[in-house]
């Protein structure tokens, strides 16, 4: 087994991690590279400030009451800051921001792609879902929702099949559930953590897990595989859509914004060093077909061994 985590890690990803090991140089790259993506989605004509507050004067309140599990223990892991969040997704402000934020983050994917990058790499995904996968699943499980971005697109990809999306954040699913409500559409979320749904075995025909491992220690994720294996019935499929460590992007990428990418990214060494492809064959699948859907994404399908 090769999920390890990383003993030799390149001098540039020491250097940073040196700097982030300092709390005030820490808080100063989150705070540079939060205001570096709201430039970039106004620089697009993502209007980010005024989006966001059209959200906050949303009552959240019944929508929270519906998702939240009240009696769920997070695991540690969840409990740190992300994506520049000092409470990490357990807050209003990751949820809210949320979708401009993807559009922001994947609008330099392709050149002059802009706000169409986003759905553009959802799409990516989808085309090689529906190439690799012979026939439609009738039951989809999302892992890692967030607000229901990847839980909508799964759902148009798949007009017939009965979606339902988990994450750990109740804020998120609350946003999901609004917005489930605006688009009149019927997919089911659940809060619970992804390596323990509770879910019943052999439920889904496919499992699929959008920009969720770069998110995760090595010890989460296998559980998770683990987790997805059982979840999957005879034949079913396992489709992952993640950050390519081999792309020239991240092997080229100024120590600077290596920097301020790594202050949102807590477990992204762990992600770096994972053999995904070993770790999905330990958990129960065939061999994975590997295949990149972005100058540095990479899409991941596993059938059920």
């Amino acid at each position: 087994m090769t999920a390890t985590t990383i003993n030799n890690p390149g001098l540039a990803s020491r250097f940073v991690n040196g700097i982030l090991a300092i709390k005030p140089l820490a808080s100063f790259a989150k705070y540079k590279a939060r205001e570096m993506m709201i430039k970039r989605a106004e620089k697009i004509g993502v209007p980010w400030r005024e989006e966001v507050r059209k959200l906050r004067q949303h009552d959240w309140d019944r929508e929270f009451a519906e998702v939240e599990n009240p009696q769920l223990v997070y695991p540690e892991y969840y409990l740190r800051s992300f994506h520049a969040y000092d409470r990490g997704n357990l807050s209003w402000d990751a949820a809210l921001e949320v979708e401009v934020a993807a559009y922001a983050v994947h609008a330099g994917i392709w050149q002059d792609a802009g706000a169409k990058g986003d759905p553009r790499l959802r799409q990516s995904y989808h085309n090689l879902l529906k190439e690799q996968i012979p026939s439609q699943p009738q039951a989809i499980l999302d892992l890692g929702c967030s607000v229901g971005m990847s839980s909508f697109a799964l759902q148009a990809t798949y007009p017939n099949s009965k979606v339902t999306g988990i994450d750990l954040s109740p804020y998120f699913l609350a946003v999901a559930n609004y917005k489930n409500r605006q688009r009149q559409q019927n997919i089911s979320w659940l809060h619970a953590a992804a390596e323990n749904t509770g879910l019943p075995d052999r439920s889904f025909d496919l499992v699929s897990a959008f920009l969720l491992f770069h998110e995760l220690p090595q010890s989460a994720a296998t559980e998770i595989l683990a987790e997805a294996r059982r979840l999957l019935r005879p034949g079913g499929y396992l489709g992952i859509m993640e950050m390519n460590p081999r792309s020239q992007v991240y092997a080229q990428m100024p120590p600077y914004i290596l920097t301020l990418l790594k202050s949102t990214e807590p477990y992204l060494d762990q992600y770096f060093s994972l053999d995904l492809a070993d770790a999905i064959a330990d958990a129960g699948f065939e061999p994975p077909t590997i295949i990149s859907n972005s100058p540095r994404h990479r899409t991941v399908i596993a059938k059920v061994k």
